[in-house]
């Protein structure tokens, strides 16, 4: 069957007993390529959006589990980040990547005549949100937030963004090198025996240099560095959220440096109809601190979706 114009291109192969994974190719918003890996088939969708600084590979695991549930899910790099294009523009607001997942909702939408149930941790939250709550409302059919509200700590920000721009230019003589800043961020967090995983977050340069796998222009955009533009962002994401009105699940890390419970119960009150998961021993990043209750309460997420709309 002939590949329609405006489904994504295939640029893999089965592997395995089920589809997955297939590397697939999307377009973005400004024709910017971007990269997923689709595991499973069924009727309706998923989306995974990965946060700032990661790749579609921190879902490994979880898009697995959803696939066996009998979904579709596509494990995406956001723009600048991954195997997925850089922008010559230098766009990398939230809008920008909000624009990236309504377009890639719309082929998806394509490929399965249903609307996708996006899960974003992160940035890739933040992503959801605009995508449905300002871009292109009634686009999604479900959307899983992990650990992001519209309202987050700063601080606990520019600890992410200082990790990500140390040693932005320098990079690393070797994986150890990196997997030893890893350490020194997360010191909580056991240090992987097999650091092929991480292989996969840097890129071998040139010079012989490790470095991270994204933009650095991704640092310079000027609302993550100038307090009074992240809070007209975060003012912006209120109001987004304001419009929400399908299904929601937000789980928080309980240890978040982001998201408090005071975060939380702001949200709540802007989406009253929001289904609200705490996951114990966690921080912000959940999927990788406390990967199978994540994976269980996105799968329980799903399941009611599936139960609610099926005919009595």
């Amino acid at each position: 069957m002939a590949r329609r114009e405006d489904a994504p291109e295939e640029l893999g192969q089965d592997q395995g007993g089920f589809m997955g994974p297939k590397r697939v190719e999307f377009q973005g918003a400004e024709k910017n390529s971007l990269i997923a890996d689709r595991y499973g088939t069924g009727d309706q969708p998923v989306i995974m959006l990965h946060g700032g600084g990661q790749t579609r590979h921190s879902w490994d695991a979880a898009a697995k589990r959803i696939a066996n549930l009998g979904h579709p899910v596509y494990s995406l790099d956001q723009r600048g980040h991954g195997e997925s294009g850089w922008v010559e523009s230098g766009n990398y607001s939230f809008p920008d990547f909000a624009k990236d997942l309504v377009a890639v909702t719309r082929q998806v939408q394509v490929l399965h005549r249903a609307r996708p149930v996006v899960v974003g941790a992160s940035l890739g939250g933040f992503a959801g949100m605009l995508a449905e709550g300002q871009e292109n409302p009634g686009g999604l059919s479900a959307l899983v937030l992990v650990d992001i509200t519209p309202r987050i700590d700063m601080d606990g920000v520019s600890k992410i963004l200082g990790f990500m721009g140390d040693r932005v230019e320098e990079g690393f003589g070797t994986v150890e090198e990196a997997a030893e800043a890893i350490a020194r961020y997360l010191p909580n967090r056991a240090r992987p025996k097999d650091l092929s995983g991480l292989s996969k977050n840097l890129r071998l340069h040139e010079d012989g240099r490790y470095r991270w796998h994204w933009d650095p222009a991704f640092l310079r955009v000027k609302q993550r560095q100038d307090p009074r533009l992240a809070a007209e962002v975060q003012d912006n994401m209120l109001k987004a959220t304001g419009n929400l009105t399908l299904p929601v699940l937000l789980i928080r890390g309980q240890n978040s440096e982001l998201v408090s419970m005071d975060h939380v119960k702001e949200f709540q009150t802007q989406v009253p109809h929001a289904k609200f998961t705490d996951i114990r021993d966690a921080g912000h990043m959940v999927a990788g601190d406390k990967n199978d209750v994540f994976a269980s309460a996105v799968e329980e997420f799903l399941m009611q979706l599936r139960a609610e709309a099926e005919p009595v």
